[in-house]
């Protein structure tokens, strides 16, 4: 799985750092998402998935 983000896109809403925060995080100043790791492990790739599904910007895309 490889995870990629478009900060462009990406409201700050948080839903993904609450659901993988071993993936995501956010900037302190904006909130923008923050990549921690774009090759997560088999163990984060279901929370990875439900991320970027609930991700109101769409800013979470994933590739298996």
């Amino acid at each position: 799985m490889k995870v990629t983000v478009d900060e462009d896109k990406c409201c700050g809403a948080g839903s993904c750092v609450l659901i993988a925060p071993e993936v995501f995080d956010q900037r302190e100043d904006d909130g923008i998402v923050v990549l921690l790791n774009a090759e997560p492990g088999e163990d984060q790739h279901a929370a990875v998935r439900e991320s970027a599904a609930v991700c109101p910007g769409a800013a979470i895309e994933v590739s298996e």
